[in-house]
């Protein structure tokens, strides 16, 4: 017999060389066979990873290891999403530069995440900040440029004073910038777009054919992009109160119906009519800039304090001559949604409600909810946002909201305001033009050229990359590509006058935006070769976190509809399958003094209590929270692969718990993982002792070995559908049951006296290849021990998946739950193939039917095919 024990620190490095050496994982972008593209979402190279950052690369893995077997060409690469403003954090903190503390951080990342024994094709690995890399980016935004898909133009940003950078909404925490705590203002800068909004209406009605996506995810993107149907509406301002030069203010409303509600207008701080009258009002120059110095999120803008400033403005409303509303600047209004102006219907939107009763406006109820009395229904703080029929609007009286969102709109589309028609229906979206632009210095440089002459013109191709200049200094805050002496003054490269290049780096975000496409091309091929990228892509299976639903997937289907149009692909969607695992949690640990601890600095006692390794200081144990390195839960892959080895790291993040859920890492969970690891190695060495390498090959099978071949071979067909179907936890769950007959095979033939029969020595071989097989996605070093063990050619990473006999398939009985009166009262186990005559009749034989009937003959009896009987007396 082999070695009693399976020691994954021998065996786990070995295989890793040998796969290495053998270059196996590598991707020919010319084989034949059909290709099958698997994708984690690349990791930024923040310092070190954790076993809670390993998830969705294992589970990646298997996909990967498991079409390889089935046959396909598997694309399965890694890379580093690189640039960020971390790296600059982290150069000013060290004294250090981005490029080090990140190459340094790529090289130990990597080193762990081999230690996993991913089946990634290294060869094809990228970096974001490599000139290579973002040479090709800029020669995409050279493309986007000359297509009309990139704009320049002056945008409200969240400022940081201190930093002298914008901030994204994210980075604005309570109204401070995250890292200086500086109050945030709103500012006023050029920025960069991509004109995502060109195909806000395909990126909308294409997530209906993302069948293989999250249902939660499609909706997170519909509402996104929030496309709605309104009415574009003019409103005439009256003169006596309006600046020179301002005649009429325009809104958009998804609701026309309730303008009979109507008692104000509201406009943004930034509106050319609030600023228009800010000059000449500094009470009110002052609220706008009050307005300026809170976030510019949805989120923000919904959570604060609504606040206005009556104007002095007034507009007519457009169905009641005569009628006149007050025009307010207000702090929940936004350019950059609509057209910066609303009208407010307090009785049927809340935060119109809050607004009007703060500010003493009237609350008018338009709509009438079913069964309410016309003359008593009325508002108090919850505003009335349901169905029901218009009252108190005149020629829409009694209509339902459909209705009279039609009638309104056909009134006002038929009236003049100078002209042109007062109202227009109109269809817009949520969804707002990408601005990339970032004040920093460690991103892609936007490869534009500012000429006093031509204005802004892009970098000729053959003159990129524009590189990163290396000598630049972080002592003071701010973009260091501003201060630089020489990198930015160039020649204009159409008209050779001086002029200076542009210093803003571009979004992160882009960087992600395509990286999928890059991986379809060969370390000796064109960066964006189209003819690889059309066949690689869309990336078949695709798997990350939720925290990524909406932007870093919208950006990306933007940017393959972009680039197509550009004619540089030709792909639409970049993921065809779409998975959202969940995160791996672990308990959290404090000392006495509060300070949080490492679950390797923790001793567990018997007792339920936990003290600090080699003390008796006592130790707080906090509930389970998703592993991170602030509080220290986290385990790293070196830690399990010296204690019990990769391959039981892997099979416990793939067991008990459905992958797209959150699942706990507990020291009782790796052992168990252990403990099964351990067992299916001493069972292969036996089945080889029993059966001996090589059996004789039988004409025929007896029952006991086509019961070990029909449970391996269904095992086989059950777990392959499982992978295809992303459910780790429940092949696993299939493979500990198999085990468990497989062991009780082992265990019965060497009780038997004698030489086992030639039969059931072939079979025990069969059942431990198939078992070998179906677990090498899951645990593929021990796989390797076991096939060679077994005697098996090559390595089990190049073998076939084992193929099931459909015979073997068949169920030959089936087993019934009989009811009496809705109530079990017996089983029976009887040929899958019985007719229902059959079944009725072995159903009346049984004993406990034969008691309930107390002779008596059933009513009817109710079979449903392979699941129930029912008997009804």
């Amino acid at each position: 017999m082999t070695q009693e024990r399976y020691n994954p620190r021998d065996a786990e490095p070995r295989w890793q060389r040998v796969w290495a050496e053998r270059g196996i994982f590598e991707t020919k972008n010319d084989d034949p066979r059909p290709k099958y593209y698997v994708l984690e979402m690349f990791p930024y190279p923040s310092g070190r990873i954790h076993i809670g950052h390993g998830r969705n690369y294992v589970m990646g893995d298997v996909v990967a290891r498991f079409k390889r077997m089935k046959g396909f060409n598997v694309l399965h690469p890694m890379g580093w999403d690189a640039f960020g403003l971390p790296a600059e954090n982290a150069a000013i903190e060290r004294n250090s530069h981005p490029k080090v503390w990140t190459y340094e951080n790529i090289e130990t990342m990597k080193a762990q995440l081999k230690l996993l024994g991913l089946s990634l094709d290294w060869s094809r690995e990228i970096a974001t900040c490599d000139p290579a890399y973002y040479a090709e980016q800029q020669k995409i935004f050279v493309d986007f440029f000359d297509k009309g898909l990139v704009y320049r133009k002056e945008s409200e940003v969240n400022w940081d004073p201190v930093d002298n950078t914008v901030l994204a909404n994210e980075q604005v925490i309570d109204g401070r910038g995250w890292r200086s705590g500086a109050l945030v203002e709103r500012r006023k800068l050029s920025q960069w777009f991509f004109r995502i909004t060109a195909f806000a209406e395909e990126l909308l009605s294409a997530l209906d054919t993302l069948d293989r996506w999250p249902d939660k995810v499609r909706l997170m993107q519909r509402n996104w992009i929030g496309r709605s149907e309104g009415l574009s509406l003019r409103f005439q301002l009256d003169a006596s109160t309006t600046p020179l030069g301002t005649s009429e203010i325009e809104i958009y409303t998804t609701r026309p119906d309730t303008l009979y509600g109507a008692s104000f207008l509201a406009i943004a701080a930034n509106h050319p009519l609030a600023e228009k009258l800010a000059e000449e009002n500094a009470e009110l120059a002052e609220f706008i800039a009050e307005c300026r110095r809170g976030g510019t999120s949805a989120e923000a803008i919904e959570t604060q304090e609504k606040l206005g400033f009556d104007t002095g403005v007034k507009a007519e409303h457009p169905l009641v001559p005569g009628w006149f509303l007050p025009v307010y600047v207000a702090n929940f209004i936004l350019m950059d949604y609509g057209t910066g102006a609303i009208f407010g219907c307090p009785a049927h939107d809340q935060r119109d409600l809050d607004f009007a009763r703060k500010y003493g406006l009237p609350v008018k109820p338009v709509v009438l909810p079913e069964g309410e009395d016309p003359a008593s229904f009325g508002v108090g703080d919850i505003a009335y946002d349901g169905d029901g029929t218009l009252f108190n609007s005149a020629f829409m009286d009694g209509l339902s909201i459909p209705d009279a969102k039609d009638a309104v709109a056909k009134r006002l589309e038929n009236q003049s305001l100078g002209n042109a028609p007062q109202g227009k229906r109109q269809v817009n979206f949520r969804l707002r033009d990408w601005g990339i632009s970032r004040q920093r210095y460690w991103g892609c440089p936007i490869p534009v050229i500012h000429c006093p002459s031509c204005g802004p013109v892009p970098v000729p191709k053959e003159d990129l990359p524009v590189r990163l200049p290396e000598d630049v200094t972080f002592d003071r805050p701010g973009n260091p590509l501003d201060r630089h002496p020489t990198w930015k003054h160039v020649a204009c490269p159409k008209c050779g006058t001086a002029a200076v290049r542009e210093t803003d780096t571009m979004d992160t975000f882009v960087d992600s935006s395509w990286y999928f496409a890059r991986f379809a091309s060969s370390a000796h091929m064109s960066p964006l070769a189209k003819e690889a990228v059309d066949h690689w892509l869309p990336v078949d299976q695709y798997i990350g976190g939720i925290e990524h639903a909406i932007l870093h997937l919208l950006y990306s289907r933007f940017f393959t509809r972009a680039l197509t149009a550009c004619g540089r692909i030709s792909v639409a969607e970049p993921f065809a399958g779409l998975f959202t695992q969940g995160m791996i949690v672990h308990e959290t640990y404090k000392d006495a003094a509060g300070k949080w601890l490492f679950p390797e600095e923790v001793e567990k006692r018997s007792d339920g209590t936990a003290v600090r390794k080699g003390t008796e200081e006592p130790v707080t144990v906090g509930p389970p929270e998703k592993m991170s390195k602030s509080k220290k839960n986290v385990v790293p892959p070196e830690v399990v692969a010296d204690s019990y080895g990769v391959d039981c790291a892997r099979w416990f993040m793939l067991s008990d718990t459905p992958p797209e859920r959150d699942s706990e890492w507990t020291e009782a969970g790796i052992e168990g993982a252990w403990r099964f690891a351990q067992r299916i190695w001493r069972l292969v060495n036996e089945a080889v002792d029993l059966a001996g390498p090589t059996p004789v090959a039988p004409t025929t099978f007896g029952p006991e070995a086509t019961a070990i071949r029909r449970a391996a071979h269904r095992l086989v067909a059950h777990v392959a559908e499982d992978f295809d179907r992303l459910r780790f936890n429940v092949a696993v769950a299939r493979v500990h049951a198999y085990v468990n007959g497989y062991a009780d095979a082992v265990n019965a033939a060497r009780a038997r006296a004698g030489a086992l029969p030639a039969d059931e020595a072939a079979a025990l071989l069969e059942g431990a290849r198939m078992l070998v097989g179906v677990i090498a996605p899951m645990i593929p070093h021990l796989a390797e021990e076991c096939w060679t063990v077994l005697g098996g050619e090559g390595l089990v990473a190049e073998a076939p998946w084992p193929v099931a006999d459909a015979a073997l398939l068949v169920e030959d009985e089936m087993t019934l739950p009989v009811q009496i009166n809705g109530k079990k009262r017996d089983e029976l186990t009887i040929s899958a193939t019985a007719s229902d005559a059959d079944i009725e009749k072995a159903v009346l034989a049984l004993d406990g039917v034969a008691r309930a009937l107390e002779g008596r003959s059933p009513r009817k009896i109710v079979i449903v095919p392979k699941r129930i009987v029912n008997v009804v007396v």
